[in-house]
């Protein structure tokens, strides 16, 4: 949760990197997120399970989710299957699917070059820090520039 708003944030940490991107989500995304990492199950599925589902019994597999875009502060995403097609979604939507079916999620250069936050994995200090800075920026600051 991002203070002092409270809205839900989703952190990716960059594999072999120190870089963080920040993304910010809805409640019903965040709980979906959070349930699938937490491995618990609802009695009945949620949009996110059965999506998994569906894909699970037209014989789909999802191969990867990539976080393609970020425009006037709105992330975009991708997700790919075995066969080659390739779906926008939500990144939200996109994540929860992902963390559903143990798919990658990868993040363009791109978008981590603009909007990633490197944070040293090693030091306690810097990730305090970012927390800070968290608490300090909202979602329009990850706009693009008109220069």
């Amino acid at each position: 949760m991002e203070m002092p708003s409270n809205q839900p944030i989703v952190l990716l940490r960059e594999v072999g990197g120190d870089r963080y991107l920040p993304i910010w989500i809805g409640p019903g995304e965040a709980t979906a997120i959070a349930f699938a990492q937490q491995g618990m199950a609802p009695a009945r599925p949620l949009t996110h399970d059965l999506f998994k589902d569906v894909l699970e019994a037209v014989g789909q597999e999802l191969t990867e989710v990539r976080i393609t875009d970020l425009r006037e502060g709105v992330f975009y995403a991708e997700l790919v299957f075995a066969s080659g097609v390739e779906v926008s979604a939500r990144p939200s939507d996109a994540i929860a699917l992902a963390l559903r079916t143990g798919t990658p999620i990868y993040g363009s250069d791109g978008v981590l070059d603009d909007a990633g936050i490197a944070i040293p994995d090693e030091q306690e200090d810097e990730v305090e820090k970012f927390r800070e800075f968290l608490d300090q920026i909202s979602p329009e600051d990850f706009g693009t520039n008109s220069q």
